[in-house]
């Protein structure tokens, strides 16, 4: 990345990036969304076949429950001027032979500071799985995810670590119903809010800046 690379650019860089085309099952096809007016960040796992297929993140049965826990709907979570989805790995990784999806290939990880100097504006990140958790949070990642999801206050007001909204997650939100009783109140509350302000500054930006 060069000091003048502005942020359209380094995500045509992303999106042509063929790094790990030799790993990649079906193929390299960098799936993210950003521009810097983005108030929360969205950083998850790896795209699934689905979201390969299509480009479209979260495009998938994991997407509708993530919505759900947002309360948006599908147009506002897709609003890359508001909702930045920036995923650990960029393209389909593959199926782990033991169930589930292979982990984010590690090269994607280097494009992410580049991409976050360009969302200055970024309120809330949401750590979605593990592997976003453990690359952001680092040491103060407690032993499990569920401790570190039991720990979310510890990690404000910039970061909110989530399990991932897996259908294979079910049973763990049964197991924990704190999870959805209270996580999710203040989780949606504080969306709400950012997107209200985004709103708010998009209506002023326009009418400062009549065409």
């Amino acid at each position: 990345m060069t000091s003048d690379e502005d942020l359209e650019t380094l995500l045509a860089r992303i999106r042509a990036c063929r790094t790990c085309a030799e790993s990649l099952p079906l193929g390299p096809r960098p799936v993210l969304r950003a521009q810097q007016s983005a108030r929360l960040l969205i950083i998850g796992q790896a795209p699934g076949t689905k979201v390969h297929e299509t480009g479209i993140p979260w495009n998938d049965r994991s997407g509708d429950q993530l919505r759900e826990w947002l309360a948006v709907d599908r147009d506002t979570f897709l609003d890359e001027s508001r909702i930045a989805i920036v995923p650990m790995g960029f393209c389909y990784p593959g199926v782990d032979p033991r169930g589930g999806d292979n982990p984010p290939r590690p090269e994607c990880a280097a494009w992410h500071d580049p991409v976050l100097a360009h969302l200055p504006n970024v309120a809330l990140v949401l750590l979605v799985g593990m592997y976003a958790q453990r690359h952001y949070l680092a040491g103060a990642r407690k032993r499990t995810l569920t401790d570190t999801v039991a720990a979310w206050r510890e990690y404000g007001p910039r970061y909110l670590p989530l399990p991932h909204p897996s259908w294979r997650n079910q049973h763990w939100r049964r197991k924990n119903p704190w999870f959805e009783e209270e996580v999710l109140p203040v989780l949606r509350r504080q969306v709400n809010g950012l997107l209200q302000a985004s709103a708010s500054s998009a209506s002023i930006s326009s009418s400062e800046n009549p065409k």
